[in-house]
């Protein structure tokens, strides 16, 4: 078969398969056109889901009347003239092939005016490549384009499309994820002629806050951190969900480079791994971050539809992005934030930055209690069975030194043998006991195990343990790692092993299910995760295996001492697990149970 030159209108309608999968491709295509013409304000107008009517108007700098018919020949841009400017490009289009690949599959209305001119000009396609010469219409300073029966020509993509409802809920989502990219600009969506969003242009912290708010859920502003780092060429601002606030799908997190939103597996990782041992099994985080990095450094012509980007120094941007986020998630404190029903808030003071996104939390002062606890800090190993002595509710709360309350107040009493109930400056807090106490253990133990200094405690009498076949070569594989985590094992025979030593913050009369449940552990996660990981991992159930446990009676010295431990250790939210360690009632919600003030 001999080779044959394909017509223009059909390599327009090939190049359109791949840029314009379904109406909200055009609209994103549209969108992005108007945001790099400058536009302030954004109109998008839908019928029947996009398939009858796409029509996008903005306030842009608009399109020379000499240009028009330029635009919508294939490879035709004003954003870039060389190879030099693709390596740098910050505009969201680039290719030239967005507007033709529409007018070859659509009706396609093109009107646009500048600032210089009396009147726009307009000029219409239908696929055809007949000579385009512009005629004059109504137009206001800008560019409106308009899009008639997306598909009418191609009747196998046409019938692939889904419900209006369907192809209309693609776009509104394609709206939101573009009003979070910029907040300077105005955004309207109507579909069939009845508003769904009107968002003004968000210039000031508070105007900011509320549109994450109405896109993201109002829950969540109050329930994330916001962040504003700096390293070198690689800058990070946004909001991150604290591990309370999480969804059961990934559906709310959104990433932007240099003001792209993209999907990119290397980010996704590096998130996912700042929340590795925060976030309850089976839950996705949320966020909203915005990447900024010099655009030498980043390939966005690595996807048809530009969701995807190559860093050219990817291991330092994963580094960065996770070690921000987890820092930020490790720096919380209870002085920051107080849980109420899962739903985080916190108080914030707003502070000026470059980006205009970052607020300050403000901690609480935190002083030594004036009343002083011996050892340092909670010690499991000295359990009490006597009874709690309350302290009377209408009795002045011990302060500290200097006239304040620590954030997690003082214990009044341990209901059930389970709960810790703590009176605060705030209201009433309520601690899990053994979820608060695994995490402070967890925590001891990683930063023992960091500076490879893990504190053991050799048995007064070593301790024989009959184990399994597979339990031996469990232990003959990771006896190296089992040093590590500051455990002595020798064999003693061929299925029998002696324990000399164990970790101080772990000393138990159980040392064989210690030992048991370890091995399990390594046998688990020892060939699939990194050495850290898999550590860290062991550490977590050992942790959770050798705290605190339901129906054991803590005294009053113990549970305010716990608390002075929660106020200090990292990531004390939550339990190694993700579980939430502690939550607030607070004068308010106490006084709407009884009706008070109503």
């Amino acid at each position: 078969m001999s080779i044959k030159q394909l017509p223009p209108q059909l390599i327009n309608q090939i190049a359109a398969g791949e840029v314009i999968e379904r109406p909200a491709s055009a609209v994103k295509e549209l969108v992005e056109n108007s945001l790099d013409a400058g536009a302030s304000h954004i109109l998008i107008e839908i019928e029947e889901g996009g398939s009858r009517l796409i029509r996008v108007t903005d306030d842009g700098s608009g399109i020379d009347k000499a240009d028009l018919a330029l635009a919508l020949s294939r490879h035709a841009t004003s954003k870039i003239g060389s190879l030099l400017d693709l390596e740098s490009v910050l505009s969201f289009g680039f290719r030239g092939e967005a507007l033709p690949s529409m007018s070859s599959v659509s009706r396609l209305t093109l009107t646009s005016r500048q600032a210089t001119e009396s009147a726009g000009w307009c000029v219409k396609a239908d696929g055809t490549e007949e000579e385009l010469n512009p005629i004059p219409a109504a137009q206001s300073i800008g560019t409106c384009v308009e899009l008639r029966e997306l598909f009418y020509n191609t009747p196998a993509r046409r019938k692939f499309l889904k419900t209006d409802k369907t192809e209309f809920g693609h776009i509104e989502t394609i709206i939101k994820r573009m009003a979070l990219s910029r907040f300077d600009v105005g955004f309207s969506l109507k579909h069939n002629q009845r508003q769904v969003i009107d968002l003004k242009p968000a210039l000031t912290n508070e105007q900011k806050n509320q549109r994450v708010g109405l896109l993201c859920g109002g829950s969540f502003v109050d329930a994330s951190i916001e962040i504003d780092v700096v390293n070198g060429s690689l800058a990070l601002q946004g909001w991150v969900g604290l591990p309370t606030y999480s969804r059961s799908q990934a559906d709310m997190q959104f990433f932007y480079v240099n003001g792209r939103l993209i999907r990119d597996k290397l980010i996704n990782h590096a998130v996912r791994l700042a929340y590795q041992d925060v976030l309850f099994h089976g839950r996705h985080p949320v966020y909203v971050l915005y990447l900024t990095i010099d655009p030498t450094l980043v390939d966005v012509n690595a996807h048809p539809a530009k969701l995807e980007v190559r860093f050219r120094e990817s291991r330092a941007v994963h580094d960065f992005v996770h070690r921000r986020v987890k820092q930020l998630l490790t720096d919380v404190r209870p002085a920051d934030h107080y849980a109420v029903n899962n739903v985080v808030t916190h108080l914030t003071e707003s502070a000026p930055s470059h980006t205009g996104m970052q607020q300050r939390v403000i901690p609480m002062s935190v002083a030594e209690p004036s009343v002083k606890y011996s050892g340092a800090g909670f010690q499991y190993s000295a359990p009490s069975m006597g009874g709690v002595k309350p302290t009377p509710v209408f009795d002045a709360q011990p302060k500290t030194e200097d006239g304040a309350s620590p954030p997690m107040g003082f214990a009044i009493a341990h209901l059930h043998n389970t709960y810790i109930l703590a009176e605060s400056e705030r209201g009433l807090i309520l601690v899990d006991t053994h979820a608060a106490h695994e995490r402070i253990v967890y925590e001891k133990l990683k930063k023992q195990y960091d500076v490879g200094g893990m504190a053991s405690q050799p048995l007064l009498i070593p301790q024989k343990i009959e184990l399994s076949d597979e339990e031996i070569l469990v232990f003959e594989q990771h006896q190296t790692t089992l040093d590590g985590l500051g455990l002595e094992l020798s064999a003693a025979g061929p299925t029998t092993l002696l324990v000399r030593t164990i970790p101080v913050l772990l000393a138990s009369d159980d040392v064989e299910s210690l030992i048991r449940h370890v091995l399990q552990d390594l046998a688990q996660t020892g060939e699939t995760k990194s050495v850290q990981d898999a550590c860290y991992t062991v550490l977590g159930n050992m942790a959770c295996h050798n705290s605190i446990r339901a129906n054991r009676r803590l005294t009053e010295m113990e549970m305010n001492a716990l608390l002075r431990d929660m106020e200090q250790t990292d990531n004390s939210g939550q339990c190694n697990h993700g579980r939430p360690t502690w939550v607030l009632l607070d004068a308010k919600q106490l006084d709407a149970l009884f009706l008070r003030g109503q």
